[in-house]
């Protein structure tokens, strides 16, 4: 078994730490669990877990979300949907334009930011809104 360190969360604190967030209503999300995910630029890997980030330029500071995310050491993929271009971390090359807006309109997101635990391209877990939680 690998020590914690504090740099890097573990994937449960992960989880715990979204699952915080004052989250939508199961009658009000419209993100599906188990559904696979729309048309992507990315390539499926082993089909091992990882992290989709759709987010956009109006999200504010997503400082803390991002830092959650990239502690988690699962594959990180930041999609920069609705046409303007907003940072995500270095190391990590977001996805823009008019293929990232049609995945987030696909995926029928109702809030930005919204992240999905993914394995397999299948959707695990969503989270919709602002980020609030803490990792420690």
């Amino acid at each position: 078994m690998r020590p914690m360190s504090h740099r890097h969360a573990p994937l449960l604190t992960l989880l715990l730490a979204l699952g915080t967030v004052p989250s939508l209503s199961s009658a009000e999300a419209r993100v599906r669990l188990g559904d696979l995910l729309p048309a992507h630029p990315w390539t499926e890997g082993t089909g091992g877990r990882e992290v989709v980030v759709v987010y956009s330029h109006d999200c504010g500071d997503l400082g803390e979300l991002w830092q959650a995310v990239m502690d988690s050491d699962l594959p990180v993929r930041a999609v920069n949907a609705e046409g303007t271009p907003a940072p995500a971390p270095t190391g990590l090359n977001p996805w823009r334009g008019d293929g990232a807006t049609a995945f987030a309109r696909a995926l029928k997101v109702s809030a930005y930011p919204t992240v999905l635990l993914v394995q397999g391209g299948r959707i695990l877990n969503a989270w919709e809104g602002n980020f609030t939680g803490k990792l420690e």
